[in-house]
This record gives C-alpha cells, sequence and structure tokens, in this order.
C-alpha cells in the first residue's frame, strides 16, 4: 500500500470509530463475550503490571481500559486517532476525576515518534485489534523499544490470519466471511457506521520477528478459540450451559498448541530485556 493510501485509510478509520464514539459503550457495554474478553484480557496485563505503572495505551476508544487501570492507581497516556473516541474518553475523565491518572494525546500509533509523551513508559498496551487497521504495523513495532524503560512490558491483542470459528463458515457457505484472512496481502474491507476501510491480520511470529532479539516472548493466549466470537449475537443468553462448558475448556487450552494461534484473537505479551 502507498503512503498516500495507508494515510486516506487513516483517515477512514478515525472517521468511522469517530462515528461510532456516541453509541460504542451502549452498543457493546453488556454484551456478554465482549465483557469475558476484556476481563481476560486484564487479567493478563495484571499478571505483569508493576504497582503504579506508567502505562502508554494505543488505539484506547471510548477508555474503559484507561479507567481501569487508572482507578488502580497506574498512569495512563492513552492514544487514539479518532477525535470521537478522545471526547468521550475525556468526559469520562472528568466524571471520574481521574485528569492526574489520564492523559491523553490524539495521535496515530503510526506516528508514535511524534508523541507529545514519549515516556519512557513500564507498560505498552493496545486492545481488540486497533493494530490490525495498519498496514505499517513493523513501523509501529520500530518504536517500541525506545518508548520503554528497560525490562518493560508491551501487551497486544491482535486478529491472526486464521480462526477457527470464522473457518466453520465454510459450512454454511459463507466463503467470503470464512476465507478472508487467508487470502490478504492487499488487506481486508471492513466497515463501521458506512464507512468502509481496510484491514491486515498479523500472526504472533510476525510480531516477534519486527521486536527482534531485544524482547522475549512472555505469554502468548488464544482469545476467543473456543468461546465463540463476539459477533455471535446472543450465545450467552441462548445457551448458558455451553458458554460455561466452553468458556471452562478455553481457561485450559489457551495456550497450548495449536489453540494459541487459532482464536479470534491471540494476546501476546514480551518483556524488552534492558
Amino acid at each position: 500500500m502507498s503512503a498516500f493510501s495507508e494515510q486516506n485509510n487513516r483517515m477512514l478509520v478515525a472517521s468511522a470509530f469517530s462515528k461510532q464514539s456516541r453509541l460504542f459503550d451502549k452498543l457493546y457495554g453488556t454484551n456478554s463475550i465482549i465483557n469475558y474478553k476484556r476481563g481476560r484480557v486484564r487479567n493478563h496485563i495484571l499478571n505483569y503490571l508493576k504497582a503504579q505503572g506508567n502505562i502508554l495505551e494505543l488505539n484506547s476508544g471510548t477508555g474503559e481500559d484507561a479507567i481501569f487501570y487508572a482507578k488502580l492507581g497506574h498512569r495512563v497516556h492513552a492514544t487514539d486517532i479518532s477525535a470521537g473516541m478522545q471526547h468521550a474518553l475525556k468526559e469520562k475523565i472528568k466524571q471520574d476525576n481521574l485528569d492526574q491518572y489520564i492523559t491523553t494525546e490524539l495521535r496515530s500509533f503510526t506516528e508514535l515518534e511524534k508523541l507529545q509523551n514519549n515516556g519512557p513508559f513500564d507498560y505498552i498496551f493496545s486492545n481488540f485489534a486497533g493494530l490490525n487497521c495498519t498496514n505499517e504495523l513493523e513501523k509501529v513495532l520500530a518504536a517500541v523499544d525506545s518508548l520503554l524503560k528497560p525490562m518493560g512490558i508491551i501487551t497486544l491483542v491482535l486478529m491472526p490470519k486464521f480462526c477457527l470459528w470464522e473457518s466453520l463458515l465454510l459450512f454454511k457457505g459463507r466463503i467470503k466471511i470464512a476465507t478472508r484472512r487467508w487470502f490478504n496481502k492487499n488487506g481486508s474491507k471492513a466497515h463501521i457506521e458506512g464507512i468502509y476501510f481496510t484491514c491486515w491480520y498479523y500472526n504472533p511470529s510476525f510480531i516477534i520477528r519486527n521486536l527482534g532479539p531485544a524482547f522475549k516472548l512472555l505469554n502468548l493466549e488464544g482469545l476467543c478459540t473456543i468461546v465463540p466470537p463476539s459477533y455471535i449475537e446472543g450465545f450467552v443468553e441462548k445457551y448458558p450451559g455451553l458458554w460455561k462448558f466452553l468458556k471452562k475448556y478455553e481457561e485450559v487450552l489457551k495456550s497450548k498448541f495449536p489453540w494459541k494461534f487459532i482464536g479470534d484473537y491471540y494476546i501476546i505479551s514480551l518483556q524488552k530485556n534492558s
């Protein structure tokens, strides 16, 4: 993708999420599977986050995670490309009197060298596949080293190139959705609030390779490998017994091969060596 096309895609992403920011929490705040996913990610991070850590969050959205960590006493610099999302977060900061714990910056994750607050940070965090909205993920990862303190940690939640649940849609004849991650050299179209943009899929090996030998892998978990993706609406309410069963076995298998590689998402954490 050319520099112009990437810039155009960023503008489309920013516009789409700004339009959605006014109803984002209402749409997704009561979704049981989204709440499960968010809890899984938070538990993962809390295993590594030091007391009163200094966090850089990429694609912070309406700030649900920033607020959560701030209330635990951590300081969060919450960045996002969407002005609408940043506005929603600022309203929450004001409402919860968290201005001493959360700072905000309207900034693309492909321009981290321009950050007004450049740390260094104890932790860098990006949730729910925001980083799948760029074809320049290697550029984002190249900036990580200078932003992290020695022994600092980065946790990313991304969508891989294969998802077990999506592949099963082949049996329903939904070939386009079932295979959209498989052949995406030029990206795959996504849309929010009627605005179309391009996203790409990245396997864990891409993250490990681009961060390089200066980082060691701490943990890799599949997310929504056995548990269904959140776009299968009403699953928890319709099948509470099955939901409990699937949740139990995802917990058992989340870090095992091949399950850690074939979820709707994966959670990956790496630590800077020095």
